[in-house]
């Protein structure tokens, strides 16, 4: 029992979890009105659900998929865990066992929740799997990316029973976009040694760093003018910072800089979600 633990532990990449977790809880703090939302069961049920088995889920597929490239992929030396051919049987046995459980949620599930549900089962299997395999593809890659929120949709609508706003979904597009470009970037020349085609690939580091740049400051503008230029969203101007200084200064190693990022991510996410109830508990009710 506790080596299967430990196995699951590792797979899921605990330093990935506030991007599914956290996502979630800030889409439910978005979507919260009264204090006993977050008393409902079903809160705590889908917290568990995004921080854990939604993470074993998404990095089980992408290893059971990646076997051949992991051999080569130094991350899986330092930060990620390599999935060796003795643990495969176990890793898959693990992936039945989360979908099984998924399959057990969206049973209960209303039909709008099943739909947002299953778009986020749907982009965790094919990002990795064929045939789609979107990491493979220019552009789609980081698109799908849009996995990870999903989590904060689903949680907007279990909280309000509606869709986020436009500019929000626009805003996190924007983010989710720039992480993956920028997490790719990293891996080009063992990208490209595996024929492995991402964005970064095709269009080249500079244009990629210019890209998360752009992005990065569409979503700064977006969340300052929600936040109705309140001082605090202007530390979102963080994020292009990232791009911005490597660009300007060459001697970046951006293998360093990217694993910053987790960090900013806690932290802005923390406030972001601290801030939002606070202003709609003391505020607005």
């Amino acid at each position: 029992m506790k080596s299967i633990i430990s196995f699951i532990f590792k797979i899921s990449r605990f330093r990935f979890w506030i991007y599914t977790g956290g996502t979630y809880v800030v889409g439910y703090a978005l979507g919260f009105s009264v204090f006993a939302d977050f008393l409902r069961p079903e809160y705590y049920l889908y917290l568990f659900y995004f921080f854990i088995p939604a993470n074993v889920f998404i990095y089980g597929v992408n290893d059971y998929w990646d076997e051949e490239t992991d051999q080569l992929n130094p991350k899986k030396d330092e930060k990620e865990y390599r999935v060796n051919n003795i643990e495969r049987k176990k890793l898959l046995n693990v992936i039945y066992l989360v979908t099984g459980f998924s399959l057990i949620l969206l049973i209960f599930q209303n039909m709008n929740e099943r739909i947002i549900f299953s778009l986020f089962l749907g982009l965790s299997y094919f990002y990795s799997a064929p045939p789609l395999r979107f990491k493979e593809k220019p552009f789609l890659d980081f698109s799908s990316n849009y996995l990870y929120i999903m989590p904060g949709i689903f949680a907007y609508y279990l909280a309000s029973q509606s869709i986020p706003p436009g500019i929000i979904l626009a805003g996190a597009y924007f983010h989710i976009s720039a992480m993956h470009i920028f997490s790719a970037i990293p891996d080009i020349e063992y990208d490209k040694s595996s024929s492995i085609t991402t964005t970064p690939v095709f269009i080249g580091e500079k244009a990629s760093l210019y890209l998360c740049l752009i992005f990065w400051l569409l979503l700064s503008l977006i969340v300052i003018y929600l936040a109705d230029f309140y001082p605090l969203s202007f530390l979102v101007f963080l994020y292009p910072v990232f791009p911005l200084s490597l660009l300007l200064k060459k001697s970046l190693d951006i293998n360093k800089v990217y694993w910053y990022l987790p960090y900013v991510n806690t932290i802005l996410g923390g406030i972001l979600f601290s801030s939002l109830v606070v202003y709609k508990l003391f505020f607005i009710n």
